[in-house]
This record gives C-alpha cells, sequence and structure tokens, in this order.
C-alpha cells in the first residue's frame, strides 16, 4: 500500500501512483543541481540574473543528459554491456557524463610558439578508453588534431 496525498483530482489512484514511482528520475538532475555543480543560495539584485544563472545550470545539465543518452544509445547499438570507467578499470554499466569528462581532464595539447610561428605542435595521446568514449559520442577524431591512440595506457 502507498499512502499517497495529492490535490491532483482529476487522476486516477494508477496514475497517481505512476507519477510518484517516476519521481527519482526527476529528481537525479535535480541532484546533480546541488552536488555536482554545488548550487546554493546567491544574492542576485535583479530577477534577470537569477534567470540567467538558473538558465546556464538548465543547460548543462542539458548537456549532461545528452551525453549520458549519446553514450549509452551507442553502447546497446554496438552491443557493448560495460565500459571500464571506474578505476582499477572496473566495469560501468551506465555511464555518467560526470565520469565520462573525467576520462579526458588530463587530455593535453601544446603548441610551441615564437611570436606568431608554430615551431612545433605536441598532439595528446589518447588512451584506447578515450578513444572508444570519441567513437560512442559521435565526436569527430580531428577535433583533437592528429591525436594518436597510445595502446600503452
Amino acid at each position: 500500500m502507498y499512502p499517497l496525498i495529492t490535490n491532483c483530482d482529476e487522476l486516477p489512484a494508477g496514475d497517481v501512483l505512476q507519477k510518484y514511482k517516476y519521481q527519482p528520475y526527476l529528481e537525479k538532475r535535480h541532484e546533480q543541481l546541488k552536488t555536482v555543480y554545488a548550487v546554493a543560495p546567491a544574492f542576485l539584485k535583479d530577477e534577470g540574473r537569477i534567470e540567467a544563472l538558473l538558465l546556464l545550470y538548465f543547460v548543462a545539465l542539458l548537456v549532461q543528459a545528452l551525453i549520458e543518452r549519446q553514450v549509452r544509445t551507442s553502447m546497446k547499438a554496438e552491443k557493448l554491456k560495460v565500459l571500464p570507467l571506474y578505476p582499477e578499470d572496473r566495469e560501468c554499466q551506465a555511464p555518467t557524463a560526470n565520469r565520462i569528462l573525467e576520462v579526458f581532464e588530463n587530455l593535453q595539447r601544446h603548441e610551441l610558439m615564437e611570436g606568431t610561428t608554430l615551431h612545433k605542435c605536441f598532439e595528446p595521446k589518447l588512451t584506447p578508453l578515450q578513444a572508444d568514449l570519441l567513437r560512442l559520442l559521435g565526436a569527430p577524431r580531428d577535433t583533437y588534431g592528429r591525436a594518436t591512440v597510445d595502446m600503452e595506457s
């Protein structure tokens, strides 16, 4: 039995229960707003600034959801059940955007310049996992220059 109270009189009890059970899916993003982005009360003098700030957080959450959806959809299409995203290459069935982006956080590209002349470009070396994630995301490899895959990683 579920004791549920609602002010929505037009919904049958079964629909109220379904909406209640769907709530954790909605609150997952709300939880990310509080933890990952650490949104806290802020003093802003203008309503427009508050709306703008919340719009930016909304866009960030939307991009995060799209990254997760793209990777998970591609995994399903390629019949990949897991990716080694956790520490010690432990398996992950449902990759989160936060974990996906962490895989790329140490990736760097350097250019040796003298004035406006480029002398040498140090391209990043992608790990096989990074290359797989780029493929699953549908991100073109040339975004990372002539990035090579480092098979030793």
